[in-house]
């Protein structure tokens, strides 16, 4: 269980250096309520970006996108609407959902960054 927990972090930090090097700034890692967790939200101008971010270590059962499925979308979007609904001035902002994919391969993070993937 370290492992798995470990590799999330990892992949975290690999995801959010990733989008801050493409100009986007970090306004919360980790977000959790009741209704679920958004791992980063991030910011680029007027919009606001709730970014799930999956990883595996091999693609022996699949790409780390493919297990982002209708249920855990649904638990994402409640979770982002919560934050902006406690963040109220936040709501301004245009919003979308992006997933981040890490494949650890050789000890190197193999990126896959999809932008507005709730689509």
């Amino acid at each position: 269980m370290e492992f798995r927990k470990q590799l999330g972090n990892d992949s975290e930090t690999i995801a959010q250096q990733y989008l801050e090097q493409r100009g986007y700034m970090l306004i919360q890692a980790n977000f959790r309520c009741k209704t679920g967790e958004v791992d980063l939200i991030m910011q680029k101008e007027n919009t606001l970006v709730f970014v799930e971010v999956r990883s595996r270590n091999s693609n022996r059962y699949g790409e780390p996108l493919e297990t982002v499925d209708k249920t855990k979308q649904d638990k994402i979007r409640k979770a982002a609407g919560y934050y902006l609904y406690t963040h109220p001035k936040m709501a301004e902002y245009y919003c979308r959902f992006d997933v981040v994919s890490v494949l650890w391969q050789n000890d190197r993070p193999q990126i896959i960054w999809i932008a507005d993937a709730f689509q």
